[in-house]
């Protein structure tokens, strides 16, 4: 059987799924951390695709990788999380060892391409795609193609400056969105409030997670509902400008922080509304929560992949 591998590598987690080249289908899915001692995580990569083949022909192979990279040159620029990858040939190293069609994203990226093909953006042309968590994740579609740019470097809409000289983001950058809206920007906000003296019922805690906010917020405290308030504020600030400049047809969320539901989408809308300079942006839009979960950079790997293979059997 010809089969197509798809990959998602993350910092922790190396995942990696097959599927029948004709149906499409899915045969087996296998999951590994990305780090171990005395091992490279493109090798360990390698090892697993070539344990999820069997007996099977690889028909080509897609990735979706952290960080900024090129996919048409096939390199990651750099890649935070993973050790020694700056101008890493990633593409080139698996072309060596498979010799077949290797195709890579940005994990962000293809999430969007993801959602679009196979799940809450299917039949929308125009698509924004925002995932927040740690950071906030990102990529388009437009006119029913990936937003890429001249580098493939598009679509980083969590490092738009919404507040200059405020909180440093984690690329290193002041007043980001990410470093306001994200998991990490409201942990920070609550914690340096609490180190200023503020009255909250997290002060009990040793330790706070993004959880343990989320949870005061809906139990009623200030501080926790402030930290929503001022994330909803900026990401509505955020999103006016993304629908000026893309003007999409739906708005997908993922990640923890967007399952806070209402805590941050509340004051999101109120802010983007104050800020549009027309209300049809609004007319026929949707918000809506992502469908793919966990398998959001696989199945965006796939439809990558796909993507690419159709437009080389027409070429």
């Amino acid at each position: 059987m010809e089969i197509y591998v798809v990959s998602d590598i993350g910092g922790t987690q190396i995942r990696v799924e097959s599927y029948d080249a004709g149906s499409l289908n899915p045969i087996n899915q296998k999951k590994i951390p990305t780090q171990a001692k005395g091992q490279l995580p493109v090798d360990r990569l390698i090892k697993l695709i070539q344990e999820i083949k069997e007996n099977h022909t690889i028909k080509a192979i897609a990735v979706a990788a952290p960080g900024f990279l090129d996919p048409d040159l096939g390199i990651v620029y750099e890649a935070p999380n993973i050790p020694g990858w700056e101008n890493y040939p990633l593409r080139k190293i698996l072309e060596d060892v498979f010799n077949i069609p290797i195709f890579l994203g940005n994990d962000a990226n293809l999430a969007a391409l993801g959602e679009w093909k196979f799940g809450a953006g299917i039949g929308h042309s125009n698509l924004l795609y925002l995932t927040i968590s740690t950071g906030i994740g990102s990529g388009a579609i437009l006119n029913n193609n990936l937003l890429l740019g001249h580098k493939g470097l598009a679509g980083e809409f969590g490092h738009v400056t919404v507040l200059p000289g405020g909180p440093m983001c984690g690329c290193g950058k002041q007043g980001h969105i990410e470093a306001i809206a994200s998991g990490t920007g409201i942990l920070n906000y609550v914690n340096e409030q609490i180190s200023a003296g503020r009255t909250t019922i997290l002060r009990k805690l040793e330790k706070i997670t993004g959880k343990d906010v989320s949870q005061a917020a809906k139990d009623g405290d200030g501080l926790a509902i402030e930290a929503y308030n001022r994330a909803g504020y900026y990401l509505g600030i955020a999103l006016a400008n993304f629908l000026h400049m893309l003007n999409p047809s739906i708005v997908i969320f993922g990640g923890g922080v967007s399952s806070s539901g209402e805590l941050l989408f509340e004051p999101m809308r109120k802010s983007l509304e104050e800020r549009l300079i027309s209300p049809a942006y609004l007319d026929g839009l949707s918000f809506t929560m992502a469908q793919l979960g966990d398998d959001v950079g696989l199945k965006g790997a796939l439809a990558l992949l796909v993507t690419k293979m159709t437009s080389n059997l027409l070429v």
